[in-house]
């Protein structure tokens, strides 16, 4: 019993440890909307958030029984095989949601651990099978086959309806109110509000409180039996309240909606999913106490926990204490809310997901049939939605200090207003239904229809929803196989199984703390170059020299470290730095979009500014893509295992590496520094540069005659060359920018301001 009992120890531990991971997952759920459109400080944001937790884990206790025979019939299984099969859940549970959150990916923290508990469960079935020697039709007796179908029926309903009547809900109501909602708020937004809050509340009374203690049986039944009366008070109270918010006070009435469903979905988090984390330790720790109370503890059926159960409340308030310690510190739930957030943003920017060919199709076939539809509708009425849909009339609200907010209040409300519609209807049907899946889909919906996937960012936004709805099903998977594989494996190997498994989830855990460091850094160091809010023309002008040089400095560091991986021939580091390629990539876009933005700015009278200034970009993107080829060659080059460079080959590469380095070396300092150059110095040696390519292919055309260089030695010789050179140029190019640029204003009269 020694080994049952530490292992009970260890399933309270695994249960702190899902805590931390889960909410990191589901954080996303109820502060997307919040956060999304900055609806009030974050720290205001998290204290109701906090609360909603608070509030919600006092009511999950009847919620507990689903980890106990919601999945599998307990009265088959020994106190043992409960136990492993407990164990194979939680550890598979903590790894695979920390996998996500590393990633920043939203994925259900219910069809895990539902998925998890029936791969274990059909493990140690199959075991006792074989044991019995009975036929795997009896697999039916051991495990509840319809909860598990109707969870994976589940997921495609509220994938496609949640998307659906976010979409079309939004649309109705931005027809409505439009992108400059203000004076039509004042008009009918008492009513649009109180239908919103009396949903939301009503989310509240049936999903968050349905196993609250202190509801009888008898209130339940009169709750369901009254549901049109509770609606219609809730929305009668909710308007004559907002109405008078609007007459009296200037409060924007679509803040309470968004901050009342942010404190609801997170109550409803809390009272639902958390039985996600420690029902199955609790149930373990059951079991456990239930086998001591008889004479042979291992050969107990757990009849037992088929029986109702109330769990502690002073341990759902320390779960609930773990649960906000972790929203307010967790880095990686800030990552998952920033992959929904960035995909239903209403303005350009940076995307975290590149196209795909089917994201590609589907933005193709869908622009198709609205052009189809199109020549329906008659013209009238087109440029009437048209206009009353035009996002140009958004104005944020300028006491917002910093980036304006991803999306307006009004679509934050819809976001909440639905997503508790739906929930709450299904929860009345009695069917499975995934937070996550419903609010991330009616997201996704709300920004389809309020056109913030335009045609400049529709591929790469439909592409990360394809990922996040692939990795859904990935989890589902996931959770089977592996916690399947994990319960053979206890079952045989007992004691060192359970501490190899515990050694391996410390170590991936490990491993994917630093990879989610690196991403984090990496993701900060572009997002520093991005001017989100830019309304000075002379401060992005000033700004876009500045993370020109930076940028210079990151392509000299990158060729150094790719021609020295080139010339050794080592593979893994050339590998590394083709990585790298991708983010110096981005920093060129996002220095390049800024630009954009401050010619957006420049009056009439900047035409000088403004030729000078669009140079820029073409050298930029120059440099940006020659870099890229020349590591790619050199890649591809050393992973095809061709024969490496011949000495005489790098000698001279070695020689125009070197006067490279130092055209971007001096151009970096002068455009970082905003200090005076020496442009003809610099043209002089872009000079020496193209003299030294032109020296150096004649005598590669002598090693070719001579047999000395083969073609694919050659082709990747001239390849380089030929990058190097255009490089060159363009830091020229860049770096007569600066100085006209420089000379304007000195002829101005003006000085540069000091932003710095």
């Amino acid at each position: 019993m020694d080994l049952y009992f530490y292992a009970v120890i260890l399933l309270i531990a695994l249960a702190v440890s899902d805590l931390i991971v889960g909410v990191s997952n589901d954080a996303v759920n109820f502060l997307n909307s919040s956060l999304g459109s900055k609806v009030a400080p974050r720290h205001v944001i998290m204290i109701i958030a906090s609360l909603g937790i608070l509030a919600g884990v006092t009511f999950s206790s009847g919620m507990m029984e689903v980890a106990r025979k919601g999945i599998f019939h307990p009265e088959h299984f020994y106190m043992p095989e409960i136990i492993f099969i407990f164990l194979a859940v939680m550890l598979t549970d903590i790894f695979l949601l920390d996998l996500f959150n590393t990633f920043g990916f939203p994925t259900s923290t219910t069809v895990s651990i539902v998925f998890e508990l029936l791969g274990a469960a059909v493990a140690v079935s199959i075991i006792k099978i074989h044991q019995q020697g009975d036929g795997f039709t009896t697999l039916a007796n051991y495990i509840n086959t319809d909860k598990a179908l109707a969870i994976i029926l589940g997921i495609f309903l509220s994938v496609v309806l949640a998307f659906l009547f976010g979409a079309l809900v939004q649309f109705f109501s931005r027809l409505i109110f439009t992108f400059d909602y203000q004076k039509r708020l004042r008009r009918y937004g008492a009513l649009w509000g109180g239908f919103a809050l009396s949903i939301i509340i009503y989310f509240i009374l049936i999903k968050g409180a349905k196993g609250a203690s202190f509801i009888t049986p008898q209130t339940a039944a009169w709750i369901k039996t009254h549901t049109g009366v509770i609606l219609l008070c809730c929305f009668l109270a909710a308007a004559f309240v907002l109405q008078i918010l609007i007459v009296f006070s200037r409060v924007n009435i679509l803040k309470p909606i968004v901050l009342t469903g942010t404190f609801a979905l997170a109550m409803a988090f809390a009272a639902n999913d958390l039985v996600n984390f420690i029902g199955v330790p609790l149930a373990g720790l059951a079991s456990y106490q239930l086998a001591q109370l008889n004479a042979s503890p291992l050969a107990t059926l757990m009849h037992a926990l088929k029986q109702p159960i109330q769990t502690d409340t002073y341990l759902l308030l320390i779960a609930g204490a773990i649960m906000v310690g972790t929203l307010w510190i967790s880095r990686k739930s800030r990552s998952v809310t920033e992959t929904e957030v960035s995909l239903g943003r209403q303005d350009e920017g940076i995307e975290r997901f590149g196209s795909s060919h089917l994201s590609r199709t589907i933005v193709r076939m869908v622009s198709s049939l609205f052009e189809n539809l199109k020549r329906i509708v008659p013209r009238l009425w087109r440029r009437r939605i048209a206009r009353r849909l035009d996002p140009k009339r958004y104005l944020p609200d300028p006491a917002l200090k910093g980036a304006p907010p991803s999306f307006d209040l009004l679509r934050a409300s819809v976001n909440l207003m639905v997503a508790s519609a739906l929930v709450s209807f299904a929860t009345s049907l009695k069917l499975p239904l995934s937070t996550t899946y419903v609010t991330f889909m009616v997201a996704m919906g709300s920004s389809l229809a309020d056109q913030a996937w335009g045609r400049e960012s529709a591929a790469y936004r439909v592409a990360g929803v394809l990922a996040v709805i692939g990795g859904w099903f990935f989890t589902a998977f996931c959770a089977f196989s592996v916690s399947l594989l994990y319960a053979f494996f206890i079952h045989f190997f007992r004691l060192p199984a359970i501490l190899g498994l515990v050694l391996l989830s410390i170590f991936l855990i490990w491993k994917n703390f630093h990879v989610h460091h690196k991403r984090v850094k990496e993701a900060r160091e572009i997002d520093v170059f991005d001017l989100k809010r830019l309304d000075d023309a002379q401060y992005g002008i000033m700004k876009s020299f500045e993370h020109s040089g930076y940028f210079l400095q990151q392509v000299n560091l990158s060729l150094s470290k790719g021609f020295d991986a080139l010339f050794s021939q080592n593979r893994r580091d050339l590998k590394q730095n083709r990585k790298g390629t991708k983010k110096i990539q981005k920093m060129a876009n996002v220095i390049i979009a800024n630009i954009f933005k401050t010619l957006r700015l420049l009056h009439t009278g900047d035409d000088d500014y403004s030729q000078t200034y669009t140079q820029t970009i073409s050298a930029l993107q120059e440099i940006a893509e020659s870099h890229r080829d020349s590591i790619l060659r050199a890649y591809v080059h050393i992973d095809n295992h061709h024969k490496g460079l011949l000495k005489s080959q790098i000698r001279e590469l070695g020689e125009i590496r070197v006067q490279l380095s130092d055209i971007l070396d001096q151009t970096s300092n002068a455009l970082m520094n905003k200090g005076t150059v020496d442009y003809d110095a610099i043209a002089d040696q872009t000079q020496t540069l193209k003299d030294m390519v032109s020296r150096f292919n004649n005598q590669q055309i002598v090693r070719i005659q001579a047999g000395a260089s083969k073609t694919r030695l050659s082709i990747l010789f001239y390849g380089l060359m030929w990058d190097i050179e255009k490089i060159g140029e363009a830091t020229q190019s860049l770096l007569k920018v600066f100085q006209e640029s420089f000379q304007l204003k000195k002829d101005s009269g003006t000085e540069w301001r000091p932003y710095l």
